[in-house]
């Protein structure tokens, strides 16, 4: 007989339990989405994978502390992204982490499985692709590419305040399709190339 782990206190229960029906599901449900998540912020697959592993083996670990009444959703969200925190700290890496886009990023992560995230990031890309050209180009050049606006206006042979317009342009129509989605696909798309200021 099946067991139904949709209800989070029959899954708490069986994890603090020791059943391994429980963890079981628990891996099956959240593994992909979660090393999803977990390679969006560090971009190495491999980095991911471990981040995840060690996420599950931490909650099986520590299965009789858990609460009766948290989120397992939440919980391993939260943790795969204290863990990617430990991660870099370990590692001495520089990094700035923009964390209204994180924030974004994981909204959407959460609120849509694998399947939803990768249909938004096609959708987004098909926007894009049908921006008027030249909009297409400015916005490109600034958010793949990383160039000021300042150098897009050289390169492209128009004023700043025009590059400022074709940006603000290309997100007006992108707000349209994806809402307040948007910030969150664009840093999964581009990184931190990709911010809101023209």
């Amino acid at each position: 007989m099946k067991v139904d782990f949709s209800n989070n206190i029959k899954l708490i229960n069986s994890l603090k339990k020791g059943d391994e029906t429980g963890y079981t599901f628990l891996v099956k449900s959240y593994h992909k989405r979660l090393c999803v998540y977990a390679c969006s912020l560090n971009n190495d697959p491999d980095l991911s994978e471990d981040i995840v592993q060690n996420v599950f083996m931490s909650i099986w670990k520590n299965r009789s502390k858990l609460k009766d009444d948290f989120s397992v959703k939440s919980y391993l969200y939260s943790s795969v992204y204290n863990e990617f925190i430990d991660q870099y700290r370990k590692q001495k890496k520089v990094f700035t982490l923009e964390k209204k886009y994180i924030d974004a990023l994981t909204y959407i992560i959460e609120e849509d499985d694998e399947k939803s995230l990768d249909r938004l990031m096609k959708i987004v890309k098909i926007e894009i692709e049908n921006l008027p050209a030249k909009c297409k180009q400015t916005f490109l050049l600034s958010k793949q590419e990383g160039l000021t606006n300042i150098e897009i206006s050289e390169y492209l042979k128009i004023s700043v305040k025009s590059v400022e317009a074709h940006i603000t342009k290309a997100f007006k129509i992108l707000r349209k399709t994806l809402g307040d989605k948007i910030e969150g696909i664009l840093f999964l798309l581009f990184g931190s190339n990709h911010s809101l200021k023209t």
